[in-house]
């Protein structure tokens, strides 16, 4: 499916996600530094808790709007939302305001996400999903990649201005979905009462979602993944900076670059993202014909041993060796885990299922950092081990999910092999 035939709705958001992820990116590496200089480290750490456990309750409720008033509405919600914020932000008078904007910032993207997931799944058919969430899931690595860097001047330098320009943008991105995007809600949904928001009525329906079996083991072995996947800011961060020595990264004659520590860190999460950027069209459609189960099992076996690898060496070119293989598990996984939920969940509650799966990454950052801790008890190649179990129970829990789900699911939910 080539982007050219995609329908409207995804051209206009993938081009307005794209932008929007490069300024969100321009501001949200350097707020850990921000709030630490504002209000010190021990209680900057201690805040930046809150967000992330708010955006658990965010996601739940963006995917139970997002299929009871819609996608298009609960989109443009979040957007005006951002757009406020950033707007607070911008004009805030004290480092507590620039607080409340951020929480609001990130609620407003946690409510975002679900519905635009499910839009994809909406508009998209199970043959061409996994490509079509690959194509987003690159936009969404270029700003990843370039947002950092042009904050690093822009933030630091021109705080005021970049925030008013995040706030124009997500402003011109809510108008150019009320133009041109349209609703894509299932017609049985679109067509039933309007309902008023009910948290016991968003409470049962999660209930039932979560006495889903096969859902359940789903995140449970997703929590795993993500614990692991966030290590690369975690204990890897760590291990580099405080084990790999200055080396030559490249050299002639007399002459030789070195890094090590913390720019030898800042080398493999550049390699990391010019891979994801340049690979993940190429992975996706060299493993587009491979089933759902063998993949994510896969993903979760690359990504474990490449940290597990990382134990064993100190230098910088085995690292790098290392950090292809685990980036090649990232790249394998995201877009079948996005497309595999689409499928599997039923069309009245795609947008509560695609909310409940972000709680795997919500869980797994909130577990993540207990990595730290373990680090003072155990070697790195300990730590490393117990990393590397993590993400093979993952992988035996995907193998235990695929045969919960009853055969006639199995159909839906992808039965190719490879």
């Amino acid at each position: 499916m080539h982007w050219r035939s995609w329908d409207v709705n995804l051209k206009v958001r993938l081009f307005g996600e794209l932008i929007t992820h490069t300024f969100f990116w321009m501001y949200f590496p350097f707020m850990a530094l921000h709030f630490s200089d504002a209000f010190g480290k021990e209680a900057a750490g201690l805040l930046l808790t809150i967000p992330p456990l708010l955006g658990m309750f965010a996601n739940l409720a963006g995917g139970y709007l997002a299929d009871r008033i819609g996608r298009r509405t609960t989109m443009l919600l979040s957007i005006a939302l951002s757009s406020t914020m950033f707007g607070l932000f911008a004009f805030s008078p004290s480092p507590w305001v620039d607080y409340v904007a951020f929480i609001g910032i990130g609620i407003a993207g946690s409510l975002y996400w679900p519905a635009s997931s499910a839009m994809v799944a909406d508009l998209t058919t199970e043959e061409d999903r996994r490509l079509v969430f690959a194509t987003f899931y690159t936009a969404m690595n270029i700003g990843v990649v370039a947002g950092p860097v042009l904050g690093s001047f822009f933030f630091v330098h021109h705080r005021f201005e970049l925030l008013v320009t995040c706030m124009i943008v997500e402003l011109l991105f809510g108008l150019a979905i009320y133009a041109w995007v349209k609703e894509t809600l299932p017609p049985r949904q679109a067509g039933s009462a309007p309902q008023a928001f009910s948290l016991k009525e968003q409470f049962q329906s999660y209930a039932v979602i979560f006495r889903d079996k096969p859902f359940a083991v789903y995140i449970g072995a997703g929590v795993l993944v993500a614990i692991a996947f966030m290590q690369l800011d975690l204990y890897m961060a760590l291990y580099v900076k405080e084990h790999v020595p200055s080396q030559p990264l490249v050299w002639w004659g007399d002459w030789s670059f070195s890094i090590g520590g913390t720019s030898a860190f800042g080398w493999l999460m550049g390699l990391n993202g010019f891979l994801v950027v340049l690979f993940t069209l190429p992975v996706t459609r060299r493993f587009e014909n491979w089933s759902d189960r063998n993949s994510l099992v896969l993903s979760s076996v690359l990504y474990g041993f490449g940290l597990f690898l990382m134990g064993f060496t100190v230098n910088i070119w085995l690292l790098f060796g290392c950090m292809v293989i685990l980036t090649l598990g990232e790249l394998i996984r995201t877009p079948v885990a996005q497309s595999f939920i689409s499928k599997y969940a039923p069309d009245d509650a795609r947008g509560q299922y695609m909310g409940a799966s972000s709680l795997q990454f919500s869980i797994g950052r909130f577990l993540a950092p207990l990595t730290i801790g373990l680090s003072e008890r155990l070697s790195p190649l300990g730590v490393f081990s117990v990393i590397f179990g993590i993400t093979l129970v993952s992988a035996l829990l995907y193998v235990y999910m695929f045969r919960l789900i009853p055969e006639e699911r199995k159909k839906e939910a992808s039965v190719r092999q490879p």
